[in-house]
């Protein structure tokens, strides 16, 4: 069965999505070594063990006093219990004395509980008499007010796994372990292929009938975003040799190659037998049930992703989000758990009645405001080819394949750009 623009029957989009996947070996890229400074986004390429405790000592987790919380035990506002003070923990270095029964001492928050100590009392709860003595008045159990040696971290301990990506928390606490620099995954690098004669670059001047590149600006922060290393190879006007060559030289390099344009049904589009062309199994679908995105190519060559995405702007957007960016996370090596990974999702009203055709996955672009305690999705209408569409949206709400819209006031789904 052929669709209306004579071509095979489109297919769903978890469908087509399958087909890459399985057609596709994944290899890791190779790794390289990075100070924890600039490995933020980063994917850990090995296992990372803890070569000592942390902490490496039991410290205060408060400003206050010391003590054996034995010598506390009963005290109260009414009846205190009274300690001599030894001295002071000072900051950064080990005491150079022991707490005997009775005996306490003034100590900040981080500071080395010293031996014979092992509970710190809140500074609000006691009051200093004079310089020999104070008077506690709230109990404190064993351990209240303290981290233990090693009960942050063990020494061995797998603190973070291969294919974990590295986020601003993950290299504190490498810093607090003394490891400066991992092993990490270089960014698989995309190619960005445009085509079509209309278009020309960013910072020229436009005569009737051109048009602007838009879409490689968009790809590059998209996969900058999904944590690719995007290359644009150029513009190149609709001539089948000419974007033939480029594709195989970007194959050499590559681990995925993008090419906006030249997925439709014409005389000049010949983005699918290009990629049969250039190498095997080719061409895996072309068209999908999913609108804005509908003409979208998929195909792998020599166990490369190469896709063929329409020239609409917002068209580019949805395809990116529920194509590329799955098969671009599987190349970047990172291994995800059932939360990393997710779309941010709101819930949300929508403003107004929105139709669906029955047989495509409609993805509504939206606005979000709140009106009292609640939120509501406004529908930005326009054609998929305004890019002004995506700019004033927030998000995307998914109208499923056999549903025949939303009505105004429906509690939708959100997905956060």
């Amino acid at each position: 069965m052929r669709d209306m623009l004579g071509r095979e029957e489109v297919i769903t989009v978890e469908k087509a999505l399958e087909f890459v996947l399985k057609n596709l070996s994944v290899v890791f890229p190779s790794d390289i070594k990075l100070n924890i400074e600039h490995s933020c986004t980063r994917i850990l390429s090995c296992d990372m063990y803890s070569p000592e405790n942390l902490p490496q000592f039991a410290r205060s987790t408060v400003d206050g006093f010391a003590v054996n919380s034995s010598d506390t035990f009963g005290a109260s506002d009414g009846l205190p219990a009274y300690l001599n003070i030894a001295g002071e923990v000072l900051m950064g270095a080990m005491p150079g004395f022991e707490l005997k029964k009775g005996i306490t001492a003034k100590i900040a928050t981080g500071g080395m509980l010293p031996e014979g100590a092992d509970a710190v009392v809140m500074i609000e709860h006691a009051q200093t008499i004079d310089e020999e003595m104070v008077e506690i008045m709230k109990p404190a159990a064993p351990g209240e007010n303290v981290i233990q040696a090693g009960e942050d971290i063990k020494k061995g301990a797998l603190v973070l796994k291969r294919g974990h990506m590295l986020r601003p928390q993950d290299t504190g606490a490498l810093a607090g372990l003394g490891i400066t620099e991992v092993y990490v995954y270089e960014k698989p690098k995309v190619s960005i292929i445009s085509t079509g004669d209309e278009i020309i670059p960013a910072d020229k001047a436009v005569n009737p009938g051109q048009v602007r590149d838009i879409n490689s600006f968009n790809l590059t922060g998209l996969i900058s975003e999904a944590g690719g290393e995007p290359v644009k190879r150029g513009i190149f006007g609709d001539e089948y040799s000419v974007i033939k060559k480029i594709v195989e030289e970007s194959l050499k390099d590559s681990a995925m190659v993008l090419i906006t344009g030249g997925s439709s049904v014409g005389t000049k589009d010949m983005t699918a037998k290009i990629i049969n062309d250039v190498g095997s199994p080719g061409v895996l679908f072309h068209g999908v049930s999913i609108k804005p995105g509908k003409p979208l190519i998929g195909g792998v060559i020599s166990n490369t992703p190469v896709f063929g995405l329409p020239g609409h702007p917002a068209a580019i957007t949805v395809c990116f989000e529920e194509f590329i960016k799955p098969v671009l996370k599987k190349l970047t090596g990172i291994t995800e758990n059932r939360f990393r990974g997710r779309k941010l999702i709101v819930t949300a009203k929508m403003a107004k009645n929105i139709s669906s055709s029955s047989g495509r996955e409609d993805h509504i672009r939206v606005a979000l405001e709140e009106r009292g305690d609640e939120l509501w999705a406004t529908p930005i209408l326009g054609k998929s080819g305004l890019i002004t569409t995506l700019v004033k949206a927030d998000g995307i709400v998914v109208i499923p394949l056999r549903k025949l819209g939303v009505e105004q006031g429906e509690v939708v789904e959100v997905r956060l750009f």
